[in-house]
């Protein structure tokens, strides 16, 4: 008997496929639809690039083909933009571009030197960014002294304050809030983004000495919303408080 005839056949086993680049492979984007994001993400950079303004979500949707996925679109652009000199950011629920932080000092000659706040309309500033929607009164409680209107005159004219409603209280007080420039302009995603208690402290702005039950309020997790106690601004309101221009009716 031949050598070849005795040789036995041994067997070897095929080791399965790996989960995970099974599952990698199941994972692959259709190639119409990676097409489809990819043109959209073209399309969202040409708007919020020409635009003064941060875009919202909802006017991208509205300008953007349908069906597009919005998020995937921006975490697309947002990475594309990650490492270079201007980084696409969220401001609320709108997009902009601004200068890498890193970089930010290349324009220091440029910008523009606003005035600065008083001490009183920062103090007012803050208590209405952690504690909005909250009223005159409610800033002098807490001040413990008046607030003038010039002081509120001036926030609203930096576009950081705005008229948000009007309390179900006696009197129908307005409530004020902040806006997506102030978020914009202190480099916040989100309302509550603010820094905290112990951020405060450790930055030299709350003394080390302060009451035990001393406590900083959580803001809302959506500043646009309206409060359980407060209606939102009519016409006849805004015509009121000087923000609308009066109708003229004809007889």
């Amino acid at each position: 008997m031949s050598e070849r005839a005795n040789a036995s056949v041994i067997p070897f086993k095929v080791e399965d496929e790996p989960e995970d680049e099974m599952a990698e492979q199941g994972s692959i984007e259709n190639p119409a639809e990676r097409l489809q994001l990819s043109e959209a993400v073209r399309m969202a950079e040409a708007i919020i690039f020409a635009s003064a303004e941060p875009i919202s979500e909802r006017q991208l949707v509205a300008r953007l083909p349908e069906g597009v996925n919005i998020a995937a679109a921006m975490a697309d652009l947002q990475e594309i933009y990650a490492k270079r000199g201007v980084n696409l950011v969220r401001v609320g629920d709108a997009w902009a571009f601004r200068t890498a932080g890193d970089l930010a000092f290349l324009m220091s000659r440029d910008s523009v030197q606003q005035r600065k706040l008083s001490r009183a309309a920062l103090e007012v500033l803050a208590i209405i960014a952690y504690h909005q929607p909250v009223t005159r009164a409610e800033i002098e409680d807490i001040r413990g002294v008046e607030t003038s209107k010039g002081t509120l005159d001036t926030l609203l004219e930096t576009e950081w304050v705005r008229m948000r409603g009007r309390r179900r209280t006696p009197g129908r007080p307005v409530t004020y809030g902040t806006t997506d420039a102030f978020l914009d302009h202190f480099a916040l995603e989100e309302i509550r983004d603010l820094p905290g208690m112990e951020e405060l402290k450790g930055a030299g702005l709350l003394s080390t000495r302060m009451p035990s039950n001393f406590s900083i309020p959580v803001p809302p997790a959506d500043p646009e919303a309206l409060a359980e106690d407060e209606d939102a601004l009519t016409d006849i309101d805004l015509e009121e408080l000087g923000l609308l221009t009066p109708r003229v009716t004809e007889e």
